[in-house]
């Protein structure tokens, strides 16, 4: 038995963004995180009097929330950005702002359709247990961005959301992730085998921020050698995967067939 699923069934649940209600909660969470908590630079709560941020690159995105099971609110939110099918020639985030260097990866030459952005990827600053639960040892799961970490049966709320990404990057076909990131939470990344690698140099963009990229595939196996447990939680023990990964694992003998040949 895996402790870390178990646990992330028990705290948590991934909501696909499919209606429009959803999708303003989306954009609430961000308020809240980027303009109330964060006070992220380029991010003035004037400049949203309803309480919700949002830009263009929401309408070729794939969304996601993450709900806290034991108290039911929507304690986080992420979005995938895929390639707009109206302009697919349209850059992401990352190639507009960034300069990108051409190793370790040339994203110019990747497929476009198999790329997607990961963004706005947000945990409220608090997602702690109800105060009466704050009063007992090692239960339930807490959680204080920028305070001091607690480590709790669930390592930690981003692998929640990376259960999402992965999933509905799956769904559609990507293969590719790219990202601009703050190093600290690549750092984070790292810890369960989500890390990127960087393929350009730090910018002043909301803060100093870098360009990232990783092979899904490539991360996945990594994963799978590296951190078993985390792979079996954000894959659904290998049921959630890339479509070309799938496809390799098919062809692929099973050892115990390898004799017969």
């Amino acid at each position: 038995m895996n402790d870390i699923v178990t646990a992330f069934n028990e705290y948590f649940e991934v909501i696909d963004v499919d209606t429009p209600e959803l999708l303003r909660e989306a954009f609430r969470v961000r308020y809240q995180v980027l303009c109330v908590e964060q006070r992220a630079p380029g991010f003035p709560a004037s400049r949203y009097p309803e309480k919700m941020e949002s830009d263009d690159y929401d309408r070729h995105s794939s969304h996601i929330l993450l709900r806290h099971r034991p108290s039911g609110d929507i304690v986080g939110t992420a979005r995938l950005i895929l390639p707009d099918p109206l302009d697919p020639e349209k850059p992401f985030p990352t190639e507009r702002y960034m300069t990108l260097n051409s190793e370790p990866v040339d994203i110019g030459k990747i497929t476009r359709q198999n790329i997607g952005e990961i963004s706005r990827l947000h945990i409220v600053r608090k997602l702690c247990r109800r105060k009466e639960d704050n009063e007992r040892s090692e239960e339930g799961v807490a959680f204080e961005e920028r305070g001091v970490k607690i480590r709790r049966r669930f390592p930690h709320p981003i692998l929640a959301l990376a259960v999402g990404l992965i999933r509905t990057s799956a769904a559609h076909d990507i293969m590719h992730w790219i990202s601009i990131m703050d190093p600290a939470l690549n750092r984070l990344l790292s810890l369960y085998g989500l890390q990127h690698d960087s393929i350009g140099p730090l910018t002043d963009y909301y803060g100093q921020r870098g360009p990232y990229y990783a092979n899904l595939t490539h991360m996945l196996d990594r994963m799978n050698k590296k951190h078993k447990d985390i792979w079996e939680l954000v894959t659904d023990y290998g049921r959630v995967i890339p479509k070309r990964q799938r496809e390799e694992a098919a062809s692929t003998p099973h050892p115990a067939a390898l004799g017969n040949i």
